[in-house]
């Protein structure tokens, strides 16, 4: 008997996701599954492969949830830098709602930067915040996650497939 490899799962860290519509869509055309996940109730499409999550709400339930479930193979959506960051280290595929992908090698970067500009907010700078989601943005996402799901895609297929006995 041959095993599959195991199916690439897109979670959302739903909350402030304003490409949500634009995940659906993609997941439907590629056939995977998609985890919206969110502290709370939030509403999302009748849907087989659409599961929704209410973590709780506690101050990083969601982000846990995810972090314990992404792995290898798996995409996870979110601006939340210090949960890309452990997806990061799971190996799932992160990507921004701008379409930013984060990496192995960018990770620390961009986390050095996050608690920096934290520590002037703290300190009474004016940092000025992240810039407006802006409409490049969201085919610049569509194009980076559909990039994303045809790598994955194109590494299973080039796998062996496991020893049978």
């Amino acid at each position: 008997m041959t095993s599959s490899p195991p199916i690439t799962r897109i979670y959302i860290d739903a909350d402030a996701c304003p490409v949500k519509e634009e995940i659906y869509r993609v997941a439907e055309r590629h056939g995977l599954p998609v985890s919206v996940v969110a502290g709370n109730f939030i509403r999302v499409p009748q849907d087989p492969s659409i599961e929704r999550i209410a973590a709780g709400s506690g101050m990083d339930a969601a982000d846990d949830w995810i972090a314990e479930r992404a792995g290898k193979g798996d995409i996870v959506i979110t601006s939340d830098i210090p949960l890309a960051s452990r997806c990061v280290k799971a190996g799932a595929e992160v990507i921004a709602p701008n379409g930013k992908p984060f990496s192995e090698e960018s990770i620390g970067m961009t986390l050095a930067v996050r608690n920096l500009m934290t520590d002037l907010r703290s300190s009474g700078e004016v940092t000025g915040g992240p810039k407006a989601f802006a409409p490049r943005d969201r085919s610049t996402f569509l194009s980076a996650l559909d990039q994303t799901i045809r790598r994955i895609q194109r590494q299973r297929a080039q796998q062996p497939a496991p020893n049978q006995n």
